[in-house]
């Protein structure tokens, strides 16, 4: 087990299986000493835990939960191509699309819970630069959508 999913396990949590593309694309590329991910959703043993707007029909502090499964996804997509979470030397960007109610603004407190996850397990390296975006709907009506981009050691 790597050290990084020695924190994973330590904070109660499991790397999930690689979520299936829902159309056609891939869960993650690598080019170079980068790995991109798509857009991670907040999939839970292949079905969504809920669904609707963030502000609506989800709560600001539920949807924080749902962005740190997309990272935890996220990650799994990157093990998918490198094979070892520890080959990460850093967290370069994170980009998060949260649906939104017309009135809602807390898009970045729901991002956090990305970001803080990400930090948990991976220390310093998860540190990284981010956009929050609040959009109308996501695919399947998730309530949060998250991808990365990480630069990979060698």
């Amino acid at each position: 087990m790597s050290a990084a999913e020695g924190k994973i396990a330590a904070l109660g949590l499991k790397l999930p299986q690689v979520v299936p593309p829902l159309a056609t694309y891939q869960p993650a590329v690598r080019s170079g000493a980068y790995v991109y991910t798509s857009g991670q959703l907040p999939m839970v043993d292949g079905a969504l835990p809920v669904t609707g707007k963030v502000g609506a029909e989800v709560g600001a502090e539920q949807a924080k939960e749902l962005a740190a499964t997309c990272a935890l996804n996220a990650l799994a997509a990157v093990k998918s191509v490198v094979g070892d979470l520890d080959k990460i030397q850093r967290v370069v960007k994170v980009v998060g699309f949260v649906a939104s109610a017309p009135d809602f603004t807390g898009q970045p407190g729901v991002l956090n819970g990305a970001s803080e996850l990400l930090g948990e397990i991976l220390g310093d390296k998860g540190v990284h630069a981010r956009s929050a975006v609040g959009v109308a709907v996501l695919p399947l009506d998730a309530p949060v959508e998250v991808e990365i981009q990480v630069e990979i050691a060698e």
